[in-house]
């Protein structure tokens, strides 16, 4: 949980930094939008080796270098805000956070009992949700108010005490070295298709849900830089309420033995996303501000669907770690990240387009479609009661 709170920190500072830092070099929505996509593929890429990794004893060493290759190569940043050197940047940390993530979420399954696996989730959760909590809005404070130099630091030194907290994962018995008494497992291409098959229905939920946060993360803080106090508490709303909503869907899960607030969680998302659209509708060059009305809907807005993100992110991921079960952690870990950050990197390219041809209102819209899409497969998921319990 330390070494996971140090390296989210490099991570959640610079999500909504680094694209107004690339506008402010003349970037537009598509460009900023290419910062946070060029992250995110690198990141995705790197997910999907890492089931071999962990295999192969990569949980021994694979948090500490992902740590340093998020966090050694930000104050490069400083360097130029041009588009081009962003982007090989933020390619560079996705590498690292790629294995950050799949090794983290992994082992907070691997080192408890199957019947606390809810639970374990929701620890990890808030672990990755503290910074969401405190620097998601602090960072876009801290970069309008202190200066961009000052974020881009503190988001370098912050992954490297993670990297050094990593190292004490070696004392754990999460090392990825099978039992000697465990069955043989299946032969890899049959296991990892079955796997695959058995976690397209959450992964599909996670998707949508992740494309829908990216236009919050990425694109919130830019119609609202005039306003920066409602842009903080837009994502300070957002922040706090993605981690109750991963505890208190990881408690209902391992009482019930099933996802039960999926479906809820689904459509509260949608109606949030609908609110943040219908104030930023008129939002265009030179906009000067949402007005009250527009200023609360957004607030509420962001607010429940950070909740209803949370117990989304926290059923999708119980429900993927139980179908594959032990054998399996690694890779369903490596499915779900997947999900949230190819959802996270194909929203910010896409929305980013759809932002700058017709405005940040349709671009939000559409996130509430996708979401709304998703309802099916989230009421299937939620009657159906996961494998061994």
């Amino acid at each position: 949980m330390v070494a996971t709170i140090t390296c989210f920190s490099g991570y959640t500072l610079l999500l909504p930094t680094v694209p107004l830092w690339a506008t402010g070099g003349g970037a537009g929505e598509f460009g900023a939008g290419a910062t946070t996509a060029s992250f995110m593929l690198t990141t995705v890429l790197t997910q999907i080796a890492m089931p071999w990794l962990l295999d192969h004893g990569g949980y021994r060493w694979t948090f500490a270098a992902g740590a340093l290759l998020l966090g050694l190569p930000t104050p490069l940043l400083l360097l130029s805000a041009d588009l081009a050197p962003v982007i090989a940047i933020s390619a560079v940390r996705g590498i690292g956070f790629g294995m950050v993530t799949v090794v983290g979420a992994a082992l907070s399954a691997r080192l408890v009992p199957a019947q606390h696996l809810g639970r374990a989730a929701a620890y990890y959760g808030v672990a990755v949700g503290i910074p969401n909590l405190v620097l998601l809005s602090l960072g876009v404070w801290m970069a309008l108010n202190l200066g961009f130099d000052v974020v881009f630091w503190i988001a370098a030194l912050t992954p490297l005490l993670g990297a050094a907290a990593a190292t004490a994962l070696w004392q754990t018995g999460g090392d990825g070295v099978q039992d000697r008494g465990a069955p043989e497992k299946p032969t890899p291409r049959t296991s990892t298709t079955a796997v695959w098959l058995a976690l397209i229905t959450p992964l599909l939920i996670m998707l949508a849900l992740a494309l829908a946060s990216s236009a919050i993360v990425t694109f919130l803080a830019i119609p609202l830089s005039s306003v920066p106090l409602l842009a903080t508490a837009a994502l300070l709303g957002y922040g706090a309420l993605t981690v109750a909503g991963r505890w208190i869907a990881g408690h209902a899960s391992d009482r019930s033995g099933r996802p039960v607030l999926i479906l809820p969680s689904t459509i509260t998302a949608a109606v949030g996303m609908v609110l943040v659209a219908a104030a930023l509708w008129s939002a265009n060059a030179g906009w000067s501000g949402p007005g009250v009305l527009g200023a609360v809907l957004i607030v509420l807005g962001s607010t429940i669907f950070g909740a209803a993100f949370g117990a989304v992110q926290n059923d999708t991921v119980v429900a993927m770690f139980r179908r594959a079960g032990p054998e399996g952690y690694g890779t369903a870990s490596s499915v779900w990240n997947i999900g949230y950050d190819a959802g996270t990197g194909a929203g910010a390219l896409s929305l980013g387009i759809i932002a700058q041809t017709l405005g940040y209102g349709p671009a939000f819209a559409v996130t509430a479609v996708a979401i709304a899409a998703c309802l099916p497969a989230a009421a299937k998921l939620g009657r159906r009661r996961t494998p061994g319990q």
